[in-house]
């Protein structure tokens, strides 16, 4: 896929990983973009990936170089491209928990190594649980409320990060989106019920 100023975040994300997999280089998607991936919604401006194979400096450099990224201090930006990719460090981990496993996500027919709806909601909910971010604990819900999460491993993990409150928290705003129609989480008042 060829990157320009219309594409997409998630279009960006799954470009740059498929291109780094081809060379050899293992970066799984984390962050915003798989909220953005998971979601279709979720605005960023980066894409983050955790490097889980040794590669040097200068190869990693020359991968996205092919592509038309070139770095600029710890980010790799494009001309074309309103997008910018980050790489903080590993190891892959959600809160405590460092047995990650990628899937394959897939944006247009391409697909790359990143976290699992699961793994996103799991994510979000460690800003909240560890900074107290109610945005991320909004975007996990919204991961929740469109993609199936399997809600025993985040309970599980919830009670080892030992914030079982907090997960109980999260459930509640499953729950209440979960009920209320889409036009009234966007702030609009619901359509009349149509006469018989």
């Amino acid at each position: 896929m060829t990157l320009t100023r219309k594409s997409t975040l998630q279009e960006v994300a799954v470009t740059v990983g498929a291109h780094l997999t081809r060379r050899g280089i293992r970066a799984v998607l984390t962050g915003g973009a798989c909220v953005a991936i998971h979601t279709g919604t979720y605005a960023s401006k980066d894409a983050d990936f955790v490097i889980q194979s040794n590669v040097r400096q200068q190869t990693l450099e020359d991968a996205l170089g092919e592509l038309g990224f070139s770095r600029r201090g710890d980010q790799y930006v494009h001309p074309d491209v309103p997008f910018f990719i980050e790489f903080p460090p590993g190891p892959l981990s959600i809160g405590d928990d460092l047995n990650i496993v990628p899937t394959q996500l897939t944006v247009g027919g391409i697909a790359a190594l990143g976290l699992s709806a699961t793994d996103s909601c799991r994510d979000r909910l460690a800003a909240f649980y560890h900074w107290d971010d109610r945005q991320a604990l909004e975007l996990a819900v919204d991961i929740a409320r469109k993609q199936p999460v399997d809600l025993n491993v985040v309970r599980r993990w919830s009670d080892a990060e030992g914030k079982a409150d907090k997960y109980d928290q999260f459930l509640r705003r499953v729950a209440q989106e979960r009920h209320t129609p889409s036009r009234q989480r966007r702030g609009k008042s619901p359509m009349p019920p149509k006469e018989p």
